[in-house]
């Protein structure tokens, strides 16, 4: 009877160990699925940083040690590099600018790969001006709303005209006036006036 217990005991420590096992080798792949689906959530975000005026790039091409180098992208918008000439790059992810480099380089190159880096983000500076607690100019290496921005600023002081903020922009050469009312935005209401900032962009709390 002892001998039938144990022999019982063996055989479900046996049976355990199995399910163990296979635990182990389904659980393994579905690990390393969500490591590489978070790799590649944070290589989407940093890619969605959009390059702006004044930014410093790292450009290179592989193999090719004369096509390398640090770039400004200068207040037009636009970089000069060898072979590849003028081209835009404010506006444009690192991703967008390394597939039109590689376009262009196409004819001296081939199939370059490119690579793109932010090396500063100088250019994407926002301003906040007025009856804020910290007025001053803010760098930013990411997308940043009216609402962020004012927060960033320590927020409006009690004797803000709230609903008269304004966003001054400039597109083409031309100065614009985007109005924001703050209480609106506060309440849950037209949120669509919450915009992202660009930029250069001047938050004007009167």
């Amino acid at each position: 009877m002892k001998g039938f217990t144990k022999l019982t005991i063996f055989a479900l420590l046996l049976t355990l160990t199995g399910c163990g096992s296979m635990w182990l080798t389904q659980s393994t792949p579905q690990s390393k699925v969500t490591d590489k689906t978070t790799a590649a959530n944070a290589s989407a975000a940093s890619d969605s940083y959009l390059i702006q005026q004044g930014d410093d790039l790292l450009i290179s091409v592989w193999k090719e040690k004369d096509l390398q180098g640090q770039v400004m992208v200068r207040p037009d918008g636009g970089i000069s590099f060898p072979l590849a000439g003028e081209i835009t790059a404010a506006g444009k992810t690192t991703e967008q600018l390394q597939k039109d480099l590689a376009a262009k380089l196409q004819k001296y190159v081939p199939d370059p790969v490119v690579t793109v880096m932010v090396k500063q983000s100088l250019g994407n500076r926002i301003y906040v001006v007025g009856k804020v607690n910290k007025p001053g100019e803010y760098p930013t290496s990411r997308t940043v709303d009216v609402m962020q921005a004012l927060a960033m600023a320590g927020g409006p002081t009690p004797y803000a005209s709230l609903n008269k903020i304004k966003i001054l922009r400039r597109e083409n050469g031309e100065l614009k006036t985007i109005p924001f009312k703050y209480s609106r935005v506060e309440k849950g209401e037209d949120l669509q006036q919450n915009i992202v900032l660009q930029g250069g962009d001047v938050v004007v709390v009167p």
